[in-house]
């Protein structure tokens, strides 16, 4: 089996790492083990003193506690398991479970992580399909762009719009409250206002500036943003033009 001191050789880096991140590399280590390795060797209190006696003396206990907090996040994400059939010590010894075994290395581990962040099985066909990989790569302002980019071709293409018609404009006039082809006209007109709102205030902050710069923001805004783009594919579903007269 590979030590993690191979991928981590500084025991201050190493203690410096959250559980999710030390992770990684730490499955990447058990990963290594043959057959026989993994049956024999795979035990979470051995294992985890093994790792931590490569480290400098001062620092191991530190280490091993790192490497167990590592370890426990493993297991609650079902990289690893207890073994069953074992009759001394039941629950210590440990195999590596079939959603560990497709995990090669740390930025497989990441990918997982990202992906358990936004549920993809709630988003409407059209996100999941053109957002899901590059927001399990981490590029969350791009998967944010797409999202929108999605709302604002099908508002275009539901509303009968032509290509020059773009961004806020197209909203506003899809979603007009008198005339707008999106529209429910059977709703109260304050809620065509509101909804025409949402629409266009939601492309101006989330569309728009993705299209001129890069903007930085974390998975769970992105996730929250996503979720709302998917929100709003579903309302343009739902409309049918030309039949909402009042």
């Amino acid at each position: 089996m590979i030590s993690i001191s191979s991928f981590i050789p500084d025991a201050q880096m190493l203690l410096q790492m959250s559980p999710e991140e030390l992770a990684g590399p730490l499955m990447e280590c058990l990963n290594s083990m043959d057959a026989a390795e993994e049956h024999s060797q795979l035990h979470r209190y051995s294992s985890v003193t093994a790792h931590a006696q490569a480290y400098p003396q001062p620092e191991r206990d530190m280490i091993a506690k790192a490497l167990m907090e590592a370890w426990i996040w493993l297991e609650r994400e079902g990289f690893i398991a207890p073994r069953p059939g074992i009759g001394i010590h039941p629950g210590e010894w440990m195999f590596i479970t079939r959603r560990g075994k497709s995990i090669k290395n740390s930025i497989d581990l990441k990918s997982f992580v990202h992906g358990n962040l936004l549920p993809k099985q709630q988003l409407h066909p059209s996100i999941a399909t053109k957002v899901w990989s590059s927001f399990v790569r981490g590029d969350y302002d791009t998967s944010v762009f797409q999202a929108f980019k999605e709302v604002e071709v099908a508002v275009r293409d539901k509303g009968g719009f032509s290509a020059s018609e773009i961004g806020v404009d197209l909203m506003r006039k899809a979603f007009d409250v008198k005339k707008g082809p999106l529209t429910d006209m059977t709703s109260l007109e304050a809620e065509r206002l509101a909804l025409s709102n949402l629409f266009a205030g939601a492309l101006g902050s989330y569309k728009n500036p993705h299209s001129h710069r890069h903007v930085k923001i974390d998975a769970p805004e992105a996730v929250e943003m996503i979720m709302l783009a998917s929100h709003l594919l579903r309302i343009v579903d739902s409309r049918k033009p030309g039949l909402s007269s009042p």
